[in-house]
């Protein structure tokens, strides 16, 4: 005679089968959130990261080069907040002539004013005398920072890192000189340039270097631009 389980029993078991499903769904879905893959083509991500550029209301900007050809006029540093005034508001450091100079300046309405050295007032400056652009102009969001996002050809994607709390996937390819120049005037509009792209996981430029002729008749150099900061406030007025 067989003797069916008693209703006790019959509950655990219930009650032990219900916990192991869902323990398995909660695996199952954890691992598949792991290994879960961006579909999106590499030009798809870079274009998002524009949008998020173009439309967060300022950023911090660090546009820097260890060293420019000797004997160039240039730019060495710019250090910052841009907004899509578009203004910008913070610090050059130039060459020129041989001597490095550190300048506070203020961007914007189309005027940079720079209380350059051993002076204590703002004055309006050319700001291509100094083989440097418009520091305003690089928050446009056509011909500005952001558009070598999308001009980049080329494109490779690399793997996935993670740094601290960031996860960081890293995009190559070449910017032709005729964007880049829209930029830094100097730089070669008939020549390609060198592009590294680095983007968080939710489409926010990190960085960006760019590696050719910035300036004529010198060597390659390399500019690295970082950003962070983003969705910054500032009212930024002339002095």
């Amino acid at each position: 005679m067989t003797t069916s389980p008693g209703p006790i029993k019959v509950s655990r078991m219930v009650s032990w089968m219900v916990f192991l499903g869902v323990a398995a769904t909660f695996v199952l879905g954890a691992c598949g959130g792991a290994d879960e893959q961006d579909d999106r083509a590499p030009e798809e991500v870079l274009a998002s990261a524009k949008t998020t550029l173009d439309e967060t209301s300022g950023v911090h900007i660090v546009l820097s080069t260890d060293k420019l050809p000797p004997g160039t006029s240039g730019i060495l540093n710019a250090d910052g907040i841009g907004t899509h005034a578009p203004a910008f508001e913070g610090t050059l450091k130039v060459a020129t002539s041989g001597i490095t100079a550190d300048a506070e300046v203020v961007a914007v309405d189309d005027v940079v004013y720079a209380k350059l050295p051993f002076t204590t007032d703002f004055t309006p400056i050319d700001p291509g005398d100094y083989g440097a652009p418009d520091p305003a102009a690089l928050m446009g969001t056509e011909g500005g920072l952001s558009s070598l996002l999308t001009a980049i050809e080329g494109v490779k994607e690399g793997e996935p890192a993670r740094a601290g709390e960031l996860v960081l996937t890293v995009y190559t390819g070449i910017v032709s000189g005729d964007v880049v120049a829209s930029i830094i005037p100097t730089a070669s509009a008939d020549s390609d340039f060198d592009a590294t792209f680095t983007l968080t996981d939710d489409d926010v430029l990190n960085e960006a270097v760019l590696t050719g002729p910035f300036y004529p008749g010198g060597d390659d150099v390399t500019y690295t631009i970082k950003f962070d900061e983003y969705d910054t406030s500032k009212n930024i007025t002339a002095p």
